[in-house]
């Protein structure tokens, strides 16, 4: 399954950059509620963990998803669940043991029964969205690190595993807030990282989304606000999907306000 293989590489890519950090980086806080690089690492490793137990099956993933629901009960947040748990982790051991875990899912994913469903916290997914699920996230969440330092992170065609999730959940982010889609997802045209055009649905000159993959990915992760990019926007379906696009599981959340995401924001 190619997107394991992604996955996988997406880890490592962004290891790499881990390693290049200084101390003092550490300790920053990112304009993504205020978490520290540490504590993108710690949720990421925190949920691969999880994702493991889930691939041992229901015994393995209830218990996992009953110390979480407990601790969301006592009043927690991920953040904190995740701080507790890995409080003894120093950043160099803490990068080390979430590569090897992440590797560990790649491959068990990779290897699993397409047809395997996976118990999730939300409705239970295929074993092909579950692995895009969590390469979406590890992606989401390094581009807050690479905004805290400034550096611009490289792009390659593997986002089209994020693009694909984004286009999967246009409906879900209308549901997602109780309320229908205005209209038909608009035609997609973009621009991948190498250059190949990526499309999605019939060309259509009132409803359309067009420009860069790389953008279109920041904001369906709502890494970006739409404002803060150059995509192309016709039609009132793809000005309103574009202005609150949620590929990620979870209540409603509303995108990073115009200007406060991106290197030195937020």
């Amino acid at each position: 399954m190619k997107v394991s293989q992604d996955f996988i590489e997406e880890v490592d890519e962004f290891f790499t950059f881990l390693k290049t950090l200084k101390e003092e980086h550490w300790l920053q806080k990112t304009g993504f509620r205020e978490w520290t690089p540490w504590d993108v690492v710690a949720h990421l490793h925190f949920f691969d963990e999880i994702s493991l137990a889930s691939l041992a099956g229901i015994d393995a993933f209830g218990r996992e998803k009953r110390a979480v629901m407990k601790s969301f009960f006592f009043g927690m947040t991920t953040q904190e669940i995740a701080e507790k748990k890995y409080d003894d982790l120093n950043p160099e051991r803490l990068i080390s043991k979430w590569q090897e875990t992440a590797h560990m899912l790649g491959q068990a994913l990779g290897n699993a029964d397409p047809k395997q469903r996976l118990p999730w916290f939300g409705p239970d997914m295929g074993v092909q969205m579950f692995t895009t699920a969590r390469y979406m996230e590890t992606w989401a969440h390094a581009q807050e690190v690479y905004d805290l330092v400034n550096v611009e992170r490289p792009q390659n065609d593997r986002i089209k595993n994020v693009v694909t999730i984004g286009v999967k959940t246009f409906g879900w982010t209308f549901q997602n807030r109780k309320k229908g889609p205005p209209g038909e997802m608009p035609y997609l045209k973009l621009s991948a990282p190498s250059g190949e055009i990526w499309e999605w649905g019939e060309p259509n000159e009132d409803s359309s989304v067009i420009g860069s993959a790389f953008e279109f990915c920041q904001v369906v992760t709502q890494v970006r606000n739409i404002l803060d990019t150059s995509l192309q926007l016709k039609g009132n379906v793809a000005n309103e999907w574009m202005s609150i696009a949620q590929c990620f599981a979870g209540p409603p959340v509303d995108p990073p306000e115009k200007g406060t995401r991106g290197p030195h924001k937020g």
